[in-house]
């Protein structure tokens, strides 16, 4: 909430929809995890027939819905926002901010989920937070990466994105969940 008042204070509407995918999308991917641990699901999924694998890639579906739901929520708030402010939206500004959140947001749920998943939230929550942001801060200082850098390698970046997310969907699933 703090960003997005940030953002609204700054006038600067090409930044809200790059924001909330950062700031939001990651808290509304893991709910489901937070939810399974305070109702104690796992012993409720372990009646259910429903494959373990089920469960992990519909976490995984939710995550990219939430996702998706949070660019299109702040795409409708960013041209509202540059309506009110009377200022234009700069397209490749957008493209590329929200481009670089689209990776942000797949490495943060590729590292996440398979900790979240075999350790559960109680026990992981902050590393699992943590872990991947300190992880793609480290990777920005050590490639000394900058704006037109990035552009540059935008559609790699992009493409990257299910990639990472498969990858750890794979793992995820192979994963046992967590232990009592």
């Amino acid at each position: 909430m703090f960003g997005l008042l940030t953002l609204i204070l700054a006038r600067n509407p090409d930044h809200v929809v790059p924001a909330l995918a950062v700031l939001l999308a990651p808290l509304i991917a893991v709910h489901p995890f937070v939810v399974a641990d305070k109702a104690d699901l796992r012993t409720l999924y372990a009646v259910l027939p429903v494959p373990h694998r089920t469960v992990v890639l519909g976490s995984y579906a939710w995550a990219v819905a939430g996702f998706l739901g949070t660019v299109g929520a702040g795409a409708g708030l960013a041209a509202l926002l540059a309506r009110a402010e009377g200022v234009p939206l700069h397209g490749s500004d957008l493209v590329t901010l929200l481009g670089l959140s689209w990776v942000l947001f797949a490495v943060n749920i590729g590292v996440q989920f398979p900790l979240l998943i075999r350790f559960g939230y109680a026990r992981i929550s902050v590393l699992g937070t943590v872990l991947p942001l300190a992880l793609v801060m480290v990777a920005v200082v050590r490639l000394h990466l900058s704006f037109p850098t990035l552009q540059h390698w935008l559609p790699l970046l992009c493409a990257a994105g299910p990639v990472v997310l498969a990858a750890s969907a794979i793992l995820a699933a192979r994963l046992p969940g967590p232990r009592a």
